[in-house]
């Protein structure tokens, strides 16, 4: 196959199924943002879905289907990019072939905190009475808000008092739009 310019163009590669192609979604703007990293790592909606169900104990390939009502030819290629994105893993031995058991690996496990914070700031835009998923001490059924506070201090990061600001490494486009704060 010849491109326009003369060159040849290879032929386009089947996709491993371990490995699903992905179809080339937008670029990030800026390609050093954190925020969009972590877009990037997530992915498809889906991704947050099926995490949400290995986090709640539905490990097993039918539980995880039957929860999500997904065809399983559709959930098999979603598991299988996740594999390959290394945030789920099968597990040995405890798996039959026809209904795999998998786990998160540390990296879709350090999703869980992101899902939990979702979840009740959907919450927090209905009334108690309804609120149809709570997120609650196991031990206590008190319910929890999660927030997000900085690990040192403890202090809730969602106030004017936190600033983004560039990073040893900015790029030109961080370092324009974000200042240089030193530590004091």
């Amino acid at each position: 196959m010849n491109t326009r310019d003369g060159g040849r163009a290879e032929a386009p590669q089947p996709a491993h199924p371990a490995q699903p192609a992905h179809p080339a979604g937008p670029k990030p703007r800026i390609p050093d943002c954190p925020l969009a990293r972590t877009v990037e790592a997530v992915g498809p909606w889906w991704t947050l879905e099926i995490l949400h169900e290995v986090f709640d104990g539905h490990t097993r390939f039918s539980s995880i289907r039957r929860n999500l009502a997904t065809p399983a030819d559709v959930l098999t290629d979603r598991i299988a990019d996740l594999v390959a994105r290394d945030l789920l893993t099968p597990e040995d031995g405890a798996s039959s072939p026809d209904d795999p058991v998998y786990r998160p690996t540390g990296r879709g496990r350090a999703l869980r905190p992101l899902i939990l914070v979702m979840a009740a700031w959907g919450n927090h835009r209905l009334a108690p009475e309804e609120r149809s998923l709570l997120l609650v001490d196991a031990a206590t059924g008190v319910e929890a808000d999660p927030v997000v506070v900085d690990s040192l201090t403890g202090r809730h990061l969602d106030n004017d008092g936190f600033v983004f600001a560039r990073g040893p490494r900015a790029s030109e486009l961080i370092a324009a739009r974000y200042p240089e704060i030193r530590r004091r």
